[in-house]
């Protein structure tokens, strides 16, 4: 190929750069509004989502008979809303598994685990927990039991086996049955609920310090009965 060979095949060469990058930008210039748009949906709608996922919900607990407003997210679970949000911290976070029962609380009128429920799914329910209980300086029965009959050593579980023996006295009231009630037939009474009994309905409420003597005889103190001596 010659000196004049080659000089041709560079301009021609230039010229198709050219035109390929005018044809370019006409493209984009008819398709780009058009294209931006549809990107800036996507990424605005992908925002929304982001946002519903991972973002603060509002709602309102009612707490100890006080509406309480909080801004948390969707994942926070009750207990974690209660003491770390609430200020709470009565209800203990022991396994977080819903194992050990340190955390039970009470949504209306029934024990629950407040470790594994999301607080966003109690919207409008009535919930007490350990704080709500006494009535003013007036303690509830079952926390002056549990003090008459030395039901807790280091305490951390005391606050679930409270809320769990109060809904104990409830459930059997409301005629509910246990595993080990002997005749499903009959409605059990308080006043004749036997220790085995009670240990059943307790199960839920594990005690470290194995305070059971003690908790045994404190809800046989509320139900009318003559508690057990802790010592046997």
């Amino acid at each position: 190929m010659n000196e004049e060979d080659k000089k041709l095949s560079i301009k021609q060469k230039s010229r198709r750069i050219f035109l390929g990058r005018s044809l370019t930008a006409a493209g984009a210039a008819i398709a780009g509004p058009s294209m931006i748009q549809a990107s800036q949906e996507y990424t605005d709608q992908e925002s929304a989502m982001a946002s519903s996922a991972t973002g603060e919900t509002t709602l309102q607990l009612n707490i100890n008979g006080q509406s309480q407003t909080l801004s948390i997210e969707p994942r926070v679970t009750l207990l974690d809303a209660l003491r770390e949000t609430l200020g709470l911290t009565g209800s203990k976070k022991g396994c977080d598994h819903g194992q050990c029962g340190a955390c039970t609380v009470l949504i209306d009128n029934q024990r629950v685990y407040s470790c594994l429920l999301l607080a966003v799914m109690q919207d409008g329910k009535t919930i007490a927990t350990i704080e709500g209980l006494a009535n003013g300086d007036n303690l509830h029965p079952v926390q002056t039991a549990f003090i008459d009959n030395d039901g807790f050593q280091c305490g951390y579980c005391t606050p679930g086996q409270i809320c769990a023996s109060v809904a104990l006295l409830d459930e059997v009231n409301n005629g509910a049955v246990s595993y080990v009630t002997p005749d499903l037939n009959s409605t059990p009474q308080l006043a004749s609920l036997s220790e085995t009994e009670i240990k059943e309905r307790l199960s839920g409420n594990l005690c470290r310090c194995s305070a059971y003597n003690g908790i045994v005889a404190a809800v046989q103190q509320v139900t009318g009965q003559t508690p057990l001596s802790p010592a046997n």
